[in-house]
């Protein structure tokens, strides 16, 4: 495969075979007992053992599979025996997104892995480190779980919606998200929060939640479980035409999205911290 061009497919299956691997490493790390090895953004953002160990495993594999690739990691920033250059892949992998459920024991925590050509998502795979439940999709290949294609919410009533969101750790971008909340619930079914990005989209794709916004992903948080929502249907984008990032991401079926998108952006749902 190293020296031709890959297939979406061929990244695919690269990417599932190497997070499957950090997924078991995660789980039997997380039987033997969780350490924090330090803290990130605030004393409440913290990084395990496990989250070192599971990327520094994922990287040795990606340098073995496709040498010549670039990496994004959560952990270790970007790490590789080479670059994406033009027709070149960057890995970009989030080794345990959950990390605090992940530390707690709760059964929401993911590895998540993606493969990117060109700037492009192309391939990306989210497996739960807990259940083994895993997402797949590939750029005009669908999404996946379990051999099942996926499609999202039929819903066309935000009313009716059950939208997950997310927090991040900083004080001040909490409470602005706590009131961005708080505007959001009269006008919708109800919140659920669950503590995982990766997840919460490939949920979204498959109809388990209708609807899911949050500000502050980073490109580990988004890659795979971005592109599992979008070819399951979603609309995956930032507000006011901007693209799906760090200022927001919103991921809704069309029916929901322009209603969802109005109130977020009356509730400068962007702002803050």
């Amino acid at each position: 495969m190293i020296g031709s061009a890959p297939t979406p497919r061929e990244l695919l299956k690269i990417a599932v075979e190497v997070a499957r691997d950090g997924a078991a490493t995660a789980h039997r790390m997380r039987a033997e007992g969780v350490s924090v090895a330090a803290t990130k953004s605030t004393v409440t953002d913290v990084v395990t053992a496990a989250d070192r160990a599971v990327e520094r495993q994922v990287l040795d594999a990606l340098r073995t599979l496709r040498p010549g690739d670039a990496v994004l990691g959560e952990e270790y920033g970007a790490g590789s025996t080479g670059t994406a250059g033009e027709g070149g892949v960057r890995w970009i992998v989030d080794p345990i997104d959950g990390t605090v459920n992940y530390l707690y024991g709760l059964p929401y925590c993911a590895v998540s892995l993606a493969a990117e050509v060109d700037g492009e998502v192309v391939a990306g795979v989210v497996r739960n480190i807990a259940t083994g439940e895993e997402w797949t999709a590939t750029a005009g290949g669908g999404a996946w779980r379990d051999g099942e294609r996926l499609r999202c919410s039929t819903e066309t009533d935000l009313g009716q919606a059950l939208v997950a969101t997310g927090f991040g750790y900083d004080a001040g971008r909490r409470a602005h998200q706590a009131r961005v909340v708080a505007e959001l619930i009269p006008h919708v079914r109800d919140i659920r929060r669950m503590g995982a990005a990766a997840l919460d989209l490939c949920l979204t794709a498959e109809g388990r939640v209708d609807a899911y916004y949050e500000k502050g992903l980073a490109a580990w948080d988004l890659a795979a479980g971005g592109l599992v929502a979008r070819e399951a249907g979603l609309l995956v984008t930032g507000l006011s035409g901007r693209p799906a990032g760090p200022d927001l991401v919103i991921a809704a079926p069309p029916a929901l999205f322009e209603p969802l998108h109005t109130r977020l952006a009356a509730l400068d749902a962007s702002g803050g911290p």
